[in-house]
Parts: structure tokens; sequence; C-alpha cells
């Protein structure tokens, strides 16, 4: 089977991989736009259960990705200039760059042709295919081309958001909440190496638009967030990584997710706000999907179909636990009267994923202390 792949991050790279280990006279091409140094992002960020998936379909490329993370249990809330630890949730960072070069590397040895500095326009520059993977992210040019079949829907919610990076080592996941005269800001910080952390910053329009940050530049933008943040960045900067852009968040689901020999993965597909760490799980995992179904059944037109089926609930759940998660962002004014402790409990429930139950398995202590607080409240 000759397999054409359009789009070289982590979806692309890792069922390229998966299907070499299937089959190793699979011809696959990764046709990728930008070079095999150039991200846009700092960290990225995973879970135990990913980790699993992970070491049972690639131990190899699984054991260098171990290698180069940092981990941690803790989820940090500061709110009111307070700090409320939540420990039981076992995370892992790792610079995006570093784990898609492990991957890239991976690709090589296997015989994978990854054609980097590769930007398809039209669907004449596509090599001869059995099977065609749309794997071009969230803005995916495949899914518009295939849209009558795929029947996508983009939904551009309403707060904006930027990723940036810093130097300051944040020891866990750590929501960063702030009430300023142009109003709330919110971070999202985690180290990914031993000198840097992923620093996204979110807000409501109405509070980007009176804060000015309009065509602000690069520098201009970071100074400012640094006044907002001062007190959490202990006097270190905020860096731009040379890509300066506030973005809505693009919610995209489809209604198919093959048309004929035509399959999405990853942000393609599907997408799940950041504040829940999961755009990089999904995509990981759909590429796994994927290969287990043409490992049960070669045929294009039987795996495509089994792999949907196999799939499709499971991502259509946890798309929902993220938009609550999105929206629980876009009103966090309506939280930000509440004392600390009731706050994080707010913020740590707000996907509707974990309850005080699940909560109490992670951290007992962290809900005892809000039960108390809230039995003496009444």
């Amino acid at each position: 089977m000759k397999i054409c792949i359009v789009g070289g991050g982590p979806a692309g790279l890792y069922f390229a991989i998966l299907m070499k280990q299937l089959d190793p006279s699979q011809e696959i091409t990764i046709l990728e736009r930008d070079g095999p140094n150039d991200t846009f992002g700092w960290g990225i960020v995973f879970s135990d259960q990913t980790f699993g998936y992970l070491e049972s379909s690639d131990a190899p490329s699984f054991t260098r990705i171990v290698e180069s993370c940092q981990t941690w249990d803790n989820v940090d809330i500061v709110h009111h200039g307070e700090k409320v630890s939540i420990h039981g949730n076992r995370f892992s960072g790792i610079a995006r760059l570093a784990f898609l070069n492990i991957l890239h590397a991976r690709c090589r040895e296997l015989g994978v042709d990854v054609r980097f500095g590769t930007n398809i326009t039209d669907r004449t520059q596509l090599p001869p295919h059995d099977l065609l993977v749309g794997a071009d992210g969230a803005n995916s040019l495949l899914r518009q081309w295939f849209s009558d079949g795929l029947r996508p829907t983009i939904d551009r919610r309403k707060n904006r958001y930027i990723w940036l990076g810093t130097p300051r080592l944040f020891h866990g996941l750590t929501l960063t909440f702030h009430a300023t005269e142009a109003g709330p800001f919110a971070s999202h910080a985690y180290k990914f190496s031993e000198t840097a952390s992923t620093f996204i910053v979110e807000c409501a329009e109405e509070t980007w638009a009176r804060a000015e940050l309009e065509g602000k530049s690069g520098e201009e933008t970071c100074a400012y967030l640094e006044e907002v943040f001062a007190d959490d960045l202990h006097g270190e900067p905020l860096l731009t990584n040379n890509f300066v852009r506030w973005i809505n968040f693009p919610l995209v689901k489809n209604q198919h997710w093959q048309d004929g020999n035509v399959v999405l993965l990853g942000d393609a597909l599907h997408t799940a706000h950041f504040s829940i760490g999961s755009g990089t799980k999904l995509a990981l995992e759909d590429a796994i999907a994927l290969a287990q179904a043409f490992e049960a059944n070669p045929r294009i037109d039987a795996a495509l179909p089994a792999f949907e089926r196999a799939r499709k609930a499971i991502v259509d759940r946890l798309q929902d636990a993220a938009e609550s998660s999105l929206v629980w962002f876009e009103q966090m004014g309506d939280y930000l009267h509440l004392p600390p402790l009731p706050f994080a409990y707010e913020a740590m429930t707000r996907s509707g994923r974990v309850d005080r139950e699940k909560l109490r398995k992670r951290d007992p202590k962290f809900v005892a202390a809000y039960e108390r607080g809230a039995a003496n409240d009444d």
C-alpha cells in the first residue's frame, strides 16, 4: 500500500511509524510544510495513561520520549495571590520540538520518506497513493478539499489566547488568575525542560480589546503580560519564539471521519481545548487506533469505517469535557469572587470529568480542606 500523509505533526509521524512496523514494505510519504527544526509552541504535556499507550505501541520512541520529559503530580491554582496545590495528577512535559525530532528519527530508522519544506497547495502535487491521510492541523487543507464528504464544522470561540514561553520554571501544571482594570487574565504554565516552561495566556475578547493588545509587537505584548503576571514570573521574561499571534480557539468537528480513501487525524479531525491538555494525546491515540484498524483488516474500505466506529464515541466524550472546560474559562470572571480554596475546587471540576470522589482519591487532604471550609460557610 502507498500511503501519503499531509502534515508532519504528532498524528502523521506516529501513524507512519506504526504502519511501517505493521508492514515494512508499505511506501509511506509524509509531506510537511515546515523544516525539521521549525515548531510553533513550546512544550506539550501527557498523562500517564497516554504514556502507557505509547510504550505498548512503539517502545523505542517511548524510551527516548521518557528520557526527555519533566514529570510532576501537582496542579497548582493561584488566585488572589494564594497557591492551592492538588496532588495525585500524574503528568509529563516535553519540548514540542524535542518530541517531534524523536519521531523524525524513528521515521528515518523505519524508512518513512519525510519531505520537509513541502507546502502542498493543490491536489496535483500529491504523489501516487492508495491512502491519503490529512494530519495537517486545525486549519487543514485536506479537510477543505473533501469537505462535501467529511462535513466539518469550525466554531471559533470567544476567548483569545497566546502561546508563550519563559525561563521561569513552574513545577506543576499551574493555572494563575489575575483581575486587572482591563478584565481577568488566566495563564496555563508548566515546565517542559530543565530551563523553560510553556506559558499560555488567555482572556476574553473584551479584555483583550480594553488592554489594547491588537497590533502590539511581540516585545510589547510580552512587556504588558509581564506586568500582569509579575508576581508569578519572579522577574523572568516571557518569550515569543518568533511567533506572536492572539488566537480564538477553533473547535473543530467532522460529521464523517473518512471519505473514500481519505481519512483525517489529530487537529484536522477534532480539537480539544488546551486547558485539559489533550490535543497531542488525541492525535497519538488516533494514530494508534487507525493502525490497529488496518492490522485487523488491511483493506482501506474496511479499516477506515472501523477506525471511526472505534474512536468516535471516545473522542466525542473528550471533546464534550474539553468544551465544558473551555466555557468555564470563557466565564472565569463569574468565579473570581470566590476565596482561593472553593475557587480551586471549581477549577478542578470544571470539565465534568473529575468529580469530588475522583478528587478525593487523588488528594484526600485537598477535598477534606474544601469540605471543612464549605461546612463552616454553612
